[in-house]
């Protein structure tokens, strides 16, 4: 009996480990999931920020040789 006992404590024990790896696991899983997705958006701001660069370089460069050109 007292060895049962003992067996179902030592059972309980590891599953409940199992358990707590398992949830770290998915915290940390969901954790870099939304660093991607954060990466993810840095970069496309970043991205749109430079394509607003380069529409304002294009216009100067347009709008000065409109000017040249009168």
């Amino acid at each position: 009996m007292m060895r049962k006992t003992l067996v179902c404590i030592a059972l309980s024990a590891l599953a409940g480990c199992g358990v707590e790896t398992a949830t770290t696991a998915a915290t940390g899983a969901a954790i870099k999931k939304q660093e991607i997705e954060q990466g993810k958006k840095t970069q496309e701001d970043a991205q749109r920020k430079v394509e607003q660069a380069m529409q304002q370089m294009q216009q100067r460069a347009d709008q000065a040789g409109d000017a040249a050109s009168r």
